[in-house]
């Protein structure tokens, strides 16, 4: 029988060890590894990730990435964010390992993607079996058996073990495409329904993502908004904010899914009557704190422009950052996310490093908002 402990072992790798390289840029993975744990060696990366889960009972947050793109739609990418996000951290902020774990932090790695799967619920017991022997090799098979082998899925039952570990801890995850904020509302609605606490989920974004289903599919970048709705008992609990791109307006999606839209133009005609109304909305709903999941697409492309759908007309660097830190201090974060930053699609290198050092700082703000 695992521990809670041995099971992430399997589940998760290293820092920045989630997306799977043989030879190209596997080089600048291990740097990165070396210098985020601080280690001499890729043996020393190990121990200290070891050491890294064993701290999870008693932290107060955990950073976890899931470089995971198989969700998003005809543009790619995202994969390579956690890790252009998290050089860009250290670039800006060399003490920032420490700085984390002397808020409570600690970076627990990253799920392994297999980069032709999303979801367990879309394979076939054959594949299931087929990967669990590539990606679990020595693992006893009654014990490989029970475990995920898709990156949302893996996702899932990664965060249901760290809050069976710490109930309370604080996610941070970083993607990854929008898709992988599904396991962490599934996870987190989980935990909260166990302490009968409610939360509710702020969403900066260009698009609804309130697809029921997309091509068939149930939990992609599209549809990954329908589901945690309904997680949360709707009723406003799902803010989105930056709208912009949909083939309906607001009054057809509010009234159909009760959801609460500030779509961009609202937000960029008066930014102060906007963060008001949102912050007041969300103390309405009586929740006890905000999971803030933001889509990089949510800030206007002149910022953001290295993601697989930039936006023009979009919300202000400085309009994000004021709504992480009002949420902070008015309703409380229980969590958040950066996702959709895509390096590889950036129209030049001034545009891509604009964008992942953006993504940086409303990470570290959505960090120091939930726990400074």
């Amino acid at each position: 029988m695992l521990t809670p402990e041995d099971e992430l072992a399997l589940l998760l790798k290293p820092a920045a060890g989630g997306v799977y390289l043989v030879s190209t840029g596997r080089a600048e993975q291990l740097a990165l590894q070396r210098q985020i744990y601080d280690a001499a060696s890729e043996e020393d990366v190990a121990v200290k990730f070891a050491a890294a889960l064993a701290a999870i009972a008693s932290a107060k947050g955990v950073v976890l990435a899931i470089p995971s793109d198989v969700g998003a739609g005809f543009r790619r990418g995202a994969n390579l964010g956690p890790q252009a996000i998290r050089t860009a951290l250290l670039a800006a902020d060399p003490d920032w390992p420490a700085r984390m774990r002397a808020l409570g932090v600690v970076d627990i790695g990253d799920v392994f993607v297999v980069p032709q799967l999303l979801h367990d619920d879309m394979l076939g017991e054959a594949q299931k079996a087929a990967t669990r022997r590539a990606i679990y090799a020595g693992v006893p098979e009654a014990v490989a058996a029970r475990l995920p082998v898709s990156p949302l899925s893996i996702a899932e039952r990664a965060l249901d073990l760290i809050f069976q570990l710490n109930p309370t801890a604080k996610p941070f995850v970083l993607g990854g495409d929008h898709s992988v904020a599904w396991p962490v509302s599934a996870a987190l609605a989980r935990a909260h329904a166990a302490r009968k606490a409610s939360f509710a989920i702020v969403q900066p974004d260009a698009h609804t993502d309130l697809l029921e289903e997309r091509l068939g599919i149930r939990y992609c970048f599209a549809t990954w908004s329908y589901h945690a709705n309904d997680l949360l008992g709707r009723g406003g609990r799902l803010v989105q904010v930056g709208i912009r791109a949909s083939r309906h307006d607001r009054a057809y999606w509010e009234s159909r899914l009760d959801v609460r839209q500030f779509w961009a133009a609202e937000c960029l005609r008066d930014p102060r009557a906007a963060l008001d109304a949102i912050v007041a909305h969300v103390k309405a709903t009586g929740v006890a704190g905000v999971y803030f999941s933001n889509d990089i697409d949510g800030t206007d492309s002149a910022w953001a422009a290295a993601t697989g759908t930039p936006e023009p007309d979009g919300l202000t660097p400085e309009f994000v950052l004021e709504l992480i830190a009002r949420l902070g201090r008015e309703v409380g974060l229980v969590g958040g996310d950066v996702v959709e930053v895509a390096p590889p699609l950036g129209p030049t290198p001034e545009s891509t490093q604009r964008t992942v050092d953006l993504a940086a700082r409303y990470f570290r703000a959505t960090v120091e908002a939930a726990l400074g």
